[in-house]
């Protein structure tokens, strides 16, 4: 039971792409999935049982599973999927926060007279999904985000976890250290090179010397989490902050050039995303990871909000510049753009003027273009011939 305390659920659709696949064609049902072709975007749990994993290159998914069926994504079924179940979400409490295309925080403390205790609630809504939109989903119920995103991925394939709040390091502490957000395989080989393998190890070393270790922002942020302090709430109603969008490379060398090309195809994605939105930013974030599995971040912000692809690809591409070195260096298995700092549509735009047109004006004809004949109607010469992959968003529309 839980005292005291409001019940957050984390409700995570399973192998997303791959189950819609699965949805859409009976004949992929039971059978071993994997969406996309050069890098897999997705795999289903019966490819996932022979090794295959999102981001994996698509030669070493088939030669791990040589009988998976390998198909062509199609984001605007996923798209439409993805809203159909945040209907779902919303239908069954107003506190939503979106935090990917398939996953989501739903606060439902205020529910229980009328809906019930929250793993009851979290059996309807899984039950609901299934009946209308034919996926599964699987739903952890705690007091904190962190635990209960924790219990989902315990919980998976189409699970349920609740765990109760007298009981929740009691849960937590034996779970490895791979658990916790932010420990990725880089933090994770520090950690067991110190003797450290669970939550509970973490939990034992105390704040300092996890500062020690790992240095004061990371430090602080496992130590908090291994206690299970995440005070953080279900944040619903607020405009997106940001608009992004990210491609899997898998792992052949790429060059500057092909790098460009993928981040053009991004850019221009993200910012027409942005004008539909109604929106302007200020602040161009590039997203790397690269084949050790290490993330960065560069960001550029600029002097006035503006919607105009030339000027935001500019950003990017000086950004992109500035981490050739580590590119080389540690090879990209990953790129991604994030447009933040968002304001809205009557914001002072700052653009890039097209020969003589008026200033945005190319934008605005690109994509009535789009709008009537589809996104690839119009593209860059650069990326004529060019297999630039398929982009990911990183949110729901």
């Amino acid at each position: 039971m839980f005292v005291s305390a409001t019940p957050i659920l984390h409700a995570d659709l399973d192998a997303f792409y791959a189950s819609v696949e699965q949805r859409d064609d009976p004949r992929l049902r039971g059978r071993p999935v994997i969406v996309g072709g050069g890098v897999v975007l997705a795999a289903s749990y019966e490819a996932k049982a022979f090794g295959v994993r999102t981001a994996m290159g698509g030669r070493r998914a088939l030669r791990l599973c040589p009988h998976a069926i390998v198909v062509t994504p199609r984001m605007s079924a996923y798209s439409a999927a993805s809203k159909a179940v945040f209907e779902v979400f919303r239908t069954t409490t107003p506190l939503v926060e979106g935090i990917s295309i398939d996953e989501a925080f739903l606060d439902v403390g205020g529910l229980h007279r009328i809906a019930g205790p929250p793993e009851a609630i979290a059996a309807r809504l899984r039950a609901e999904v299934l009946a209308r939109v034919g996926l599964p989903i699987t739903v952890g119920v705690a007091r904190t985000k962190f635990l209960a995103k924790v219990a989902s991925g315990v919980a998976k394939p189409d699970g349920l976890l609740v765990v109760p709040s007298d009981r929740e390091l009691e849960f937590l502490h034996p779970l490895p250290v791979e658990r916790l957000w932010g420990v990725g395989d880089v933090t994770a080989a520090k950690l067991h090179a110190l003797g450290i393998s669970t939550v509970g190890d973490i939990a034992a070393v105390g704040e300092n010397a996890l500062v020690a270790m790992l240095g004061k922002s990371a430090g602080r942020h496992l130590h908090a989490l291994a206690h299970n302090h995440d005070p953080r709430p279900v944040r619903a109603g607020r405009r997106r902050r940001s608009i992004g969008s990210q491609r899997a490379l898998g792992r052949r060398p790429r060059t500057p050039d092909d790098l460009d090309a993928v981040l053009a195809s991004l850019v221009d994605g993200v910012s027409r995303r942005l004008r539909t939105a109604a929106r302007a930013c200020r602040t161009v974030v590039l997203r790397l990871r690269f084949a050790d599995y290490t993330r960065v971040t560069r960001s550029t912000t600029l002097a006035h909000p503006t919607a105009d692809t030339a000027l935001l690809l500019t950003a990017a591409r000086q950004l992109l510049t500035t981490a050739l070195p580590m590119i080389t260096e540690r090879g990209i298995t990953l790129l991604g753009v994030s447009l933040a700092n968002l304001g809205d549509e009557d914001t002072i735009q700052l653009v890039l003027p097209f020969d003589e047109c008026e200033p945005g004006a190319l934008d605005s004809a690109l994509d009535h273009v789009r709008d009537r004949f589809g996104g690839k109607a119009v593209t860059r010469a650069a990326l004529l011939g060019r297999d630039t992959g398929v982009s990911v968003p990183l949110l729901p529309d």
